[in-house]
């Protein structure tokens, strides 16, 4: 490259990161309009969400980059980044404001794992006053106990968010104490809880159990669900309910043993789906930047799904497959799809093969897209 294109690459560079500038600039002013329309939206009583107003802006985005020459699937990328960015700044400024805490106390046991400290963060942004019991270690500006038994229980909330099989244990130590505050778990299965959550319904304690249905990166609860599986005190599961009345979170209520057998599918199907691709591709002996160089479009996706797997907990998947009762018969309906599939592939049967795609397809087509 010549002096003068050099000088001239540099120039243009000069002006991107100009651009680039001016485009944040005006990213944050967006920012700012769209916390004022939801604290206008907030004092009216209207919902934070406006599905016809997001379809809208992007029909408008698409058609201004139509106009100015530029990919549409780009515009519409960049205003659902920026409505998802608003509607997490428009949930998060709703629940602050809410109050919904007032001072009350929190105690959340386990509270130093990842599902606790974000019921800290999520708790203490609507002022409640939130102390951690967990052995591992405190977390910063938070009270902290290393064993939860030193505490006098006088809190409004107590939040169980321990391994399943430590949780069932505390809750059944709970009952023994019958604290006068609403207890709940946040386990992804229930039925190894049953033992617990009945000993404190039978003490006369208000429990009741939740499951959050996203991790603990999450922001935005929009279009998460939350589930709540109430075990006999309707007044408890509705006290947890109004922790998120400000959220945009779904609220979904079901009984204790369908959760588990809907989450067998939901949660054990997918991560053993997931488990299996990656020890796959771990144990044939292919070097990962070949098998990049060769990637297709449903590879990509499945490898950024397994990644995410892979980084999580092995320890709450294994007792997520291991502990809930509907978990062998979906590993053992997994494992005879797979058969299924090789056997058609092995015996060159090509009519059966289709048979298997053109099934899912038609059950697919009855269920709801993926938000």
């Amino acid at each position: 490259m010549s002096p003068m294109d050099e000088n001239n690459v540099e120039e243009r560079r000069a002006e991107l990161a100009d651009l680039d500038r001016k485009i944040l600039e005006l990213v944050a002013r967006r920012q700012a309009q769209v916390t004022e329309i939801g604290r206008i939206k907030s004092r009216a009583g209207r919902p934070t969400r406006d599905f016809g107003q997001e379809k809208n802006v992007v029909e408008r985005a698409r058609g201004l980059a139509a106009e100015l020459g530029m990919s549409e699937d780009l515009a519409e990328a960049l205003v659902l980044m920026l409505i998802r960015s608003s509607l997490t700044v428009q949930e998060q400024d709703r629940v602050q404001a809410s109050g919904r805490g007032g001072g009350r106390r929190v105690l959340i046991i386990g509270g130093a794992g990842k599902m606790g400290r974000w019921f800290a963060r999520f708790l203490g942004s609507q002022g409640f006053d939130v102390e951690i019991a967990d052995p591992r270690e405190a977390v910063d500006g938070l009270g902290h106990l290393l064993d939860w038994q030193d505490s006098t229980l006088d809190h409004d909330f107590i939040i169980v968010a321990a391994p399943l099989r430590r949780s069932n244990e505390i809750l059944g130590e709970l009952a023994n104490r019958k604290p006068g505050g609403i207890i709940f778990d946040v386990g992804s299965l229930k039925t190894p809880l049953r033992a617990g959550l009945k000993a404190l319904m039978e003490a006369d304690v208000r429990v009741t159990s939740i499951h959050p249905m996203f991790g603990p990166d999450t922001e935005l609860l929009s279009g998460r669900h939350v589930i709540f599986v109430d075990v006999g005190v309707p007044a408890a599961t509705k006290a947890a309910k109004e922790l998120f009345a400000e959220t945009m979170a779904i609220q979904v209520e079901m009984d204790l043993d369908s959760h588990d057998r809907l989450i067998a599918y939901i949660l054990g199907l997918s991560h053993a789906l997931n488990i299996a691709f990656f020890t796959t591709l771990a144990e044939s002996g292919e070097a990962a930047p070949e098998l990049v160089k060769l990637s297709s479009t449903t590879f990509d996706s499945q490898l950024e799904v397994a990644r995410a797997v892979a980084g999580e907990n092995p320890h709450l998947y294994f007792e997520i497959q291991s502990l809930n009762d509907h978990g062998h018969e979906i590993l053992t309906s997994l494992q005879a799809s797979i058969e299924r599939i090789r056997v058609a592939v092995q015996a060159g049967d090509e009519a059966s093969f289709a048979a298997l795609m053109e099934s899912g397809r038609e059950y697919l087509r009855e269920i709801r897209s993926p938000t």
